[in-house]
């Protein structure tokens, strides 16, 4: 599977768009949508970068390639689109290997209810030591159950 419009949005709106690299939460420099590389040439972004909103939506459309691997290799079962656009959205946010190795993927290939699901889900609230992502969980938890 691939992530479709609504799922591209909602990680542009979670993320945010700048165009001028910044210093994230983690303090790593970022650009775009939540860039930290290059995927053309494997740079790290450094600050006074500057991308134009056409290199965004390209950096984008190569580098979530790797997140949906990610989910298309971690999970076992068959998804709607908006639940592989709601564990796309965790993956690019968490990392693929977090993501791969969570509770949640196996709580997924397992078939569990939702309950056990949004849980699992909003697990991932921290950022940076703080329960900063709480409420992108639920808004991802919302997504997943979007039919």
């Amino acid at each position: 599977m691939n992530i479709n419009k609504t799922g591209r949005d909602f990680i542009y709106k979670e993320e945010g768009v700048l165009l001028t690299a910044y210093k994230c939460q983690a303090d790593i420099p970022t650009i775009g949508v939540g860039f930290t590389y290059y995927p053309n040439t494997g740079r790290k972004v450094q600050m006074g970068d500057k991308i134009t909103q056409v290199e965004c939506d390209l950096i984008f459309k190569e580098i979530i390639k790797v997140y949906e691997e990610a989910v298309n290799r971690s999970i076992k079962v068959v998804l709607t689109q908006n639940q592989f656009n709601a564990l796309v959205s965790l993956a690019f946010n968490i990392g693929c290997g977090a993501f791969a190795g969570s509770t949640l993927v196996k709580k997924i290939n397992a078939k569990v209810g939702l309950d056990e699901i949004e849980k699992w889900l909003c697990i991932w609230k921290n950022a940076g030591g703080k329960p900063i992502l709480l409420s992108r969980r639920q808004r991802e938890f919302k997504l997943y159950t979007t039919v």
